[in-house]
């Protein structure tokens, strides 16, 4: 069996750390009673639900191991879940998961109100983890493509110590705009 590098032990609570100094910082703002919050595969963490305290919250995840409120995938059409539904959602380091997450980004999209939140976080210098199958890694350039229909308010990179353009994750923070509908070939790209 394979074990993590010393890299990946080093940086494990710096990247625990950003995430949630992030889901801090967010809900600081966006914490609000009346808002309706679903947070896509959770597990047994409890950031969100701390930090966004006023907001009803429920949970979704693909298995029952966790006792999520909603049982869904979310790279297929859940008809359980009316378009529109959530204030905001978080999908946050689930998307390397799934086995397409270009569907996954259309079925977010579809249950979140019109300029409702996504709060997003993935790898990229990352080891293979579980829950498996870890499939995808997204550089800022693949995440723009990824939200290519929705306005980018933030990208937070996590750097790697001592190797600047490869960070060790990215924590996105997007507004939902049901009005885009931008053909992937038409995408200019800057240098970052």
């Amino acid at each position: 069996m394979n074990t993590p590098s010393q890299f990946d032990n080093d940086t494990f609570l710096m990247t625990r750390e950003h995430l949630s100094s992030f889901i801090k910082k967010v809900a600081k703002e966006y914490n609000h009673k009346g808002k309706k919050l679903l947070e896509i595969g959770p597990q047994e963490r409890s950031e969100v639900k701390s930090a966004f305290s006023q907001c009803s919250i429920e949970t979704l995840d693909i298995v029952t191991d966790y006792h999520p409120d909603i049982i869904g995938d979310i790279t297929k059409y859940n008809a359980h879940i009316s378009s529109g539904t959530y204030d905001i959602v978080t999908c946050l380091e689930v998307l390397e998961h799934t086995l397409n997450p270009f569907s996954a980004i259309e079925e977010l999209r579809r249950i979140t109100k019109h300029e409702g939140l996504i709060l997003f976080s993935a790898p990229l210098n990352w080891r293979i983890h579980g829950p498996i199958p870890d499939c995808w890694r997204f550089t800022e350039f693949g995440w723009r493509v990824l939200l290519k229909d929705f306005d980018i308010l933030e990208i937070d990179k996590l750097e790697t110590p001592g190797r600047n353009l490869f960070p060790i994750k990215y924590n996105i923070l997007a507004k939902c705009n049901k009005d885009k509908n931008i053909e992937v070939d038409t995408l200019k790209f800057k240098p970052i």
